[in-house]
């Protein structure tokens, strides 16, 4: 395949990337208190299980967010839900101009957003925003054992494309990590597939989906992971 057209892309600016349902706003300080009151809700600490920092304790957070508000990879966004409460936090990180590539990360959900429509958003609006500023490749990564994790891959529509054994140290433990990753090529029938799902007519009186993201994007998978 040859490139010589090819140019690198632009960085990410630090701007809202708004939804239907969702608006992610550049993680500043004013979000400090949502935050820390949308992961509250979490008693058992499951939520900090597969990330590097967390569970956090007095000011331990404010302490992360005040240096993880300025960098700039990765560029953190807080998730602003459609009652305008904060609902979590991820960000674009490993952020490639040269190559077209980024990936999606930190993904730190709140009980309250975890598994809504919202939830799904935020991570297409991210999506969106890298092929539509001329991206080739975006990644999905995360720990091999973190089924949840390889479940949400598949469903967004991010191919599996192996795992890379020993890879780092999280947390004193051994992690190997599961890649995924969708291109431009795959792009259209994608943003098709999420535009879809998140129609408000693909959901009844209950707020119960009727196509499930799964079924849209399972036809455009280049490979299924063979763990799940």
């Amino acid at each position: 395949m040859s490139l010589e057209a090819w140019r690198p892309v632009a960085l990410p600016e630090r701007v809202e990337l708004r939804g239907r349902y969702v608006t992610l706003e550049p993680l500043s300080t004013d979000h400090e208190d949502g935050l820390i009151a949308a992961f509250s809700e979490d008693l058992d600490g499951k939520m900090w299980d597969w990330l590097p920092t967390g569970p956090f304790a007095g000011t331990q957070y404010r302490a992360w967010l005040d240096a993880a508000r300025i960098t700039n990879d990765p560029l953190h966004f807080a998730v602003r839900m459609e009652d305008g409460r904060l609902g979590g936090t991820l960000s674009l990180m490993r952020i490639d101009p040269k190559n077209g590539v980024a990936e999606v990360g930190w993904v730190t959900f709140a009980p309250r957003l975890q598994r809504t429509r919202e939830a799904t958003e935020a991570v297409y609006l991210l999506i969106r925003w890298a092929f539509e500023a001329g991206y080739r490749r975006f990644e999905w990564k995360c720990n091999s054992r973190n089924l949840g994790s390889r479940r949400a891959a598949e469903r967004f529509g991010f191919s599996y494309e192996g795992i890379f054994r020993q890879a780092v140290v999280v947390k004193g433990r051994n992690r190997d990590t599961v890649w995924y990753a969708m291109i431009d090529g795959e792009w259209p029938q994608l943003r098709d597939a999420f535009e879809t799902w998140l129609n408000a007519d693909n959901f009844d009186a209950d707020g119960q989906q009727i196509k499930s993201l799964r079924d849209l994007t399972a036809p455009i998978l280049v490979s299924r992971d063979p763990a799940l």
